[in-house]
C-alpha cells in the first residue's frame, strides 16, 4: 500500500516509536491540523483576555464612567471563544478521520501480508482490536497534541498577567505551582500504564469472541454455549478493575485538583486584599486575579487531556506493534517467458524453533505435474506455500523459469501463480465474482465465458446453474457445502492465466466421482500449466508425472506413484485409511 510504507519506516525506526507514529498521524491532518492550530490559539488568547476585560468593566462601573466598550470587549471575547470552539470541535473531527484512515490502510498491509509459517505473531482478535479500537485512539490525536501544547500557555499567561496586576499575587500563585506539577506528573504515570493494559485486556477479549464466533457449529454440536460465553467474558473482570483503575486515577486527580485549586485562590485573594487595601489594586484588578488563578491552575482540562494522551499513546503503541509485522518485500525483475519451470534448491523453513523444512531439493519441468506425500507434519502445505511465494524459506532458492521468486516484481509474480486451498474464502460480492477474483478483476471486467469454462472444469457449474440467480447469486445467500466452496475455490484457480498452479490440498472435500472428474482436466485441459498438488488421496497422486514424498521436512524420495507404492511400504502406508481401490489401481 503507498500509505503503509512511510508509516511502517517511521514505526520501525529505532526510538520513541509511539511518539513518531503520533506526529506523523498529527501531520495527516494537513489543513485541518492548521486550522485546529488557529482556533486554539485563538481561543486560549480570548481566554486570557477575558479576566482583564472583565476586571476593567467593573472598575469603569464602581468608578461611574462608561463601561460600554469593556463590556463589548468582554462579549466579542466570549463569541470569540465559542466560534473558535466550534471550528475547533469540526476540525478535530475532520483530522480525527483522516489520522485514523491512515493507521488503518497502513496496519492493513501487514496484517494481510503473510511472510511466515506461522502468520502474524498476534492473533486475528488482537489484530481488529488494534485496527479498530487502537487506531481510533491514536488516530485522535492531533487535537490533543494542540489543546495539551497550547496548556501551558493559559498557565504562563496567568502568571504574567498576575505579575503586571501585582508581582506579589504572581508570588504567591508560584508558591503553589510547583504541587500543580507533582499531581500532573502522579495522573500521568498512572493513567498510561493503565490505558496501556485496558487496551490490551480489550485485544484478549476480541480473540476469544472471534475464535468462538469462528467455532459457533462446533459449540452448538458439543453443547458447550454455557463453557464458551463464561471463556469468552473472562476477561471482563480485569477489563472491569482497570477501567476503575483509570476512574480512580481521574477521581484521585480530581479530589486533589477541588483541595489544591481553592487553596491557591484563597493564598492569592488574601494576597490581594491586603494590595486592595492598601490601594496598590483595584476591584475589578482583584476580580480579575480570581479569574487568572482558575486559569492558570486549570488541572481539570489538563488531566482529561493528560489522560486521552495517554490513551492515545497507548493505541500508538499498539498500532506499532501490527506495523512491526513482517512484509513481503518484492523485486524489480519481470518474469521472461517460459515453461513454467520450478526449481526449489537446499530449501529451509524454521518454525516454532523447529525445521520444518530441511534442505529440500525438488525439479519440476514446467508443463508436468508434481504431487506433494507425506504424513501429516511433514511440510507438505508449507513446501506448496513456499513453491509460489506465499512464504519465504529461510534459507535456499525457490525460483520459476531461472529467476528467483524474491526478485520478481508482484505483478509478474501474481500473475504467474494461481492457488486453491483446502479452505477458501469466497470474496466478491456474487459467486461469479469470487470466481473473477483469481483474474485480480472482478466480474464485470472478466469476459463470462472465463467464468462459466472456469466452472465446468472444476466441476462447479451445475450446481451454481440450478441456484436462482445462477453466477449472479450473493455468495452470502448461497448455502454451499464444503465441497461447493472447494469447486468454487477451485474454478478461481482455472480462471487464473499464470504458469504456476498451486494446489492445497483442494480436492479434500470432494466426493470420490468429482474428484476424479476435476483431475482429469488438471491432467488434460491444464496440462500446458505446471502444478503443485498436495495429495492425500493414492488416486490423486497416480494421476501425476511424478511424486515428492516428503519425510520429516525431507525430499526422501522423487518418482512415479506406481515405482513408490511397489517399492516402498512406508510410502503406501502414508495412505492407510484411504479407499482399498485407490490404492490397488494406482
Amino acid at each position: 500500500m503507498t500509505t503503509s510504507q512511510p508509516l511502517k519506516s517511521v514505526a520501525q525506526a529505532p526510538g520513541r516509536a509511539a511518539e513518531r507514529i503520533l506526529l506523523r498521524t498529527a501531520r495527516e491532518g494537513g489543513a485541518w491540523t492548521v486550522v485546529l492550530l488557529v482556533t486554539a490559539t485563538l481561543s486560549t488568547a480570548a481566554q486570557i483576555l477575558f479576566p482583564a476585560l472583565l476586571g476593567k468593566a467593573l472598575d469603569s462601573a464602581l468608578d461611574g464612567g462608561a463601561a460600554s466598550e469593556w463590556v463589548i470587549g468582554c462579549l466579542v471575547a466570549v463569541v470569540a471563544m465559542a466560534t473558535a470552539d466550534a471550528l475547533f470541535e469540526l476540525a478535530a473531527g475532520a483530522g480525527a478521520a483522516r489520522g485514523t484512515a491512515l493507521l488503518r490502510s497502513s496496519m492493513l498491509g501487514p496484517l494481510l501480508s503473510w511472510t511466515g509459517p506461522g502468520g502474524p505473531r498476534a492473533t486475528a482478535g488482537d489484530m481488529v482490536s488494534r485496527l479498530v479500537g487502537a487506531a481510533g485512539e491514536a488516530g485522535a490525536v492531533a487535537a490533543v497534541l494542540v489543546r495539551a501544547a497550547l496548556s501551558v500557555v493559559p498557565a504562563v499567561g496567568s502568571v504574567v498577567a498576575l505579575w503586571l496586576i501585582d508581582p506579589w499575587l504572581a508570588g504567591s500563585f508560584l508558591l503553589g505551582f510547583p504541587a500543580v506539577v507533582a499531581l500532573l506528573r502522579t495522573f500521568t504515570r498512572d493513567i498510561s500504564d493503565v490505558s496501556t493494559r485496558y487496551q490490551e485486556t480489550q485485544g484478549r477479549l476480541a480473540t476469544d469472541l472471534l475464535e468462538a464466533l469462528s467455532g459457533r457449529r462446533t459449540i452448538a454440536a458439543a453443547g458447550t454455549a454455557g463453557a464458551e460465553t463464561r471463556r469468552v467474558l473472562r476477561a471482563l473482570p480485569e477489563l472491569g478493575r482497570l477501567g476503575h483503575g483509570m476512574w480512580q486515577a481521574q477521581t484521585r486527580a480530581a479530589g486533589r485538583s477541588a483541595l489544591l485549586t481553592p487553596l491557591l485562590e484563597i493564598g492569592v485573594l488574601s494576597v490581594a486584599g491586603f494590595a486592595l487595601a492598601a490601594g496598590r489594586i483595584t476591584a475589578g484588578e482583584m476580580l480579575a486575579a480570581a479569574q487568572y488563578v482558575a486559569i492558570g491552575s486549570g488541572i481539570g482540562m489538563t488531566t482529561m487531556l493528560l489522560g486521552r494522551l495517554a490513551r492515545a499513546r497507548a493505541g500508538a503503541e499498539r498500532v506499532r506493534g501490527a506495523l512491526a509485522q513482517p512484509v513481503m518485500e518484492y523485486g524489480d525483475e519481470p518474469l521472461p517467458a517460459g515453461p513454467g519451470d520450478l526449481e526449489l534448491r537446499d530449501v529451509r523453513v524454521v518454525a516454532g524453533g523447529e525445521r520444518v523444512l530441511d534442505g529440500v531439493d525438488l525439479s519440476v519441468p514446467g508443463g508436468s505435474c508434481v504431487a506433494l506425500v507425506g504424513e501429516s507434519g511433514s511440510g507438505k502445505s508449507l513446501l506448496a506455500a513456499v513453491a509460489g511465494r506465499l512464504a519465504d524459506p529461510d534459507a535456499g532458492t525457490v525460483a520459476l523459469d531461472g529467476v528467483p521468486l524474491r526478485r520478481l516484481t508482484h505483478r509478474d509474480l501474481r500473475s504467474a501463480v494461481a492457488y486453491a486451498f483446502e479452505r477458501p474464502v469466497l470474496f466478491g460480492d456474487t459467486l461469479g465474482d469470487a470466481i473473477a477474483r483469481g483474474t485480480g478483476r472482478a466480474a464485470d471486467r472478466t469476459p463470462a465465458g472465463h467464468i462459466v469454462a472456469a466452472a465446468r472444469a472444476a466441476d462447479a457449474d451445475g450446481f451454481v446453474r440450478r441456484l436462482p440467480d445462477e453466477y449472479r447469486t450473493a455468495s452470502a445467500d448461497a448455502a454451499l457445502s464444503g465441497g461447493e466452496v472447494q469447486r468454487i475455490g477451485l474454478a478461481r484457480a482455472f480462471v487464473h492465466s499464470g504458469r504456476l498452479l498451486v494446489l492445497d490440498d483442494a480436492t479434500s472435500s470432494l466426493d470420490t466421482v468429482t474428484e476424479h472428474r476435476v483431475s482429469r482436466v488438471l491432467t488434460g485441459a491444464l496440462r500446458d500449466r505446471t502444478r503443485v498438488v498436495v495429495a492425500h488421496r493414492a488416486a490423486t497422486a497416480a494421476r501425476a508425472d511424478t511424486v515428492a514424498w516428503l519425510d520429516g521436512g525431507r525430499v526422501r524420495r522423487i518418482g512415479p506413484h506406481r515405482e513408490l507404492w511397489r517399492a516402498e511400504p512406508e510410502y503406501r502406508r502414508v495412505f492407510r485409511g484411504t479407499d482399498a481401490v485407490e490404492e490397488v489401481t494406482p
